[in-house]
């Protein structure tokens, strides 16, 4: 299966050159069954990534531009009227796919953005009473642009904490800015993009990830990272339960991109940062002295005594 793993990561990069550990967590965060927020700035190849997971896992997709004027009836379907049947007939929205891409996520209403939270925890939508289940595998990609604040509304805490990681591209090397200028001079890469596996496939692969063994020790080791960020006095408030998940699911998709069946501390330190940062509110203390998040994330990483693997039970 890693072999698989690889071809899929293989074929991504082939699109978006330069950005290998970028495209190495977005896999992570589907296998662990998980959301990608995306905080960058426009023309860096968010979207383009998106199209390229897509294509390459064999995903449908949808695409929804968010602006101020988007309804939750476009994300999750309305009902209307069906003069033959005297009833009324479900309109499907556009969480109904396999990989949505949400674009610009904070340039709509909060109702808008609450009407995804269900959608993105529970994997299904109620519509005039009615529950309907999501397409298997659902994954949510969503962007926002942190420059040019103005009209835009920031996600809730809520939301936030729905999405396992937040990822940042970044600007391109000059060698990558190069190559994809070259590559993109008579064609787009994105057109030649060959799915290397179906949605069945991709299930399998999540479900193999997702067995991972994990021993005592690190479900002990996560939870006192969680607890540290719930006393740090820089920081608001800090882990809920559901983040700890979430490091937990993470830990394990990252030991099975390494090709192990069992996950070990190095595989929580190696995700810690992407999934704790954006759940932490930090402290008026902590603004004022422009302290990160990740900063802090980094510092409770250091403070938090790391198991020794060889101590572990076994199976």
């Amino acid at each position: 299966m890693q072999t698989l793993t690889n071809d899929i990561q293989n074929e991504v990069n082939r699109v978006i050159l330069g950005k290998e550990d970028v495209v190495r967590k977005v896999l992570l965060a589907i296998l662990a069954r998980g959301h990608v927020l995306l905080e960058d700035v426009p023309g860096v190849g968010k979207t383009t990534m998106a199209m390229a997971f897509a294509r390459t896992l064999g995903l449908q997709t949808r695409r929804v531009q968010f602006t101020s004027d988007t309804l939750p009836s476009d994300i999750i379907g309305f009902s209307v009227y069906d003069k033959e049947s005297g009833g009324l007939q479900y309109q499907p929205g556009a969480v109904m796919t396999n990989l949505l891409l949400a674009d610009e996520i904070n340039r709509t209403s909060s109702k808008t953005q609450s009407a995804l939270l269900e959608a993105m925890e529970e994997r299904r939508v109620t519509v005039d009473g009615v529950t309907r289940p999501l397409p298997t595998p659902f994954v949510v990609l969503a962007t926002q642009n942190p420059v040019g604040s103005a009209g835009t509304q920031m996600l809730p805490s809520s939301q936030l904490d729905r999405f396992l990681v937040q990822l940042s591209m970044g600007y391109p090397d000059v060698k990558s800015q190069a190559l994809l200028m070259r590559d993109r001079h008579h064609a787009d890469p994105l057109d030649t993009c060959r799915a290397i596996t179906d949605t069945e496939m991709l299930v399998e692969l999540s479900e193999q990830a997702m067995d991972t063994y994990v021993a005592d020790e690190l479900y002990t080791y996560i939870a006192e990272l969680a607890e540290a960020t719930r006393h740090d006095p820089e920081i608001l408030l800090g882990l809920s339960p559901r983040g700890a998940l979430a490091i937990c699911r993470a830990a394990k998709a990252n030991a099975f991109l390494e090709g192990r069946d069992y996950a070990t501390p190095a595989d929580v330190l190696a995700v810690f940062p992407d999934v704790a940062a954006h759940r932490l509110v930090l402290s008026a203390r902590a603004r004022l002295h422009e302290v990160t998040a990740r900063q802090l994330v980094a510092d409770i990483a250091e403070k938090v005594k790391k198991p020794d693997i060889r101590e572990f039970r076994l199976k």
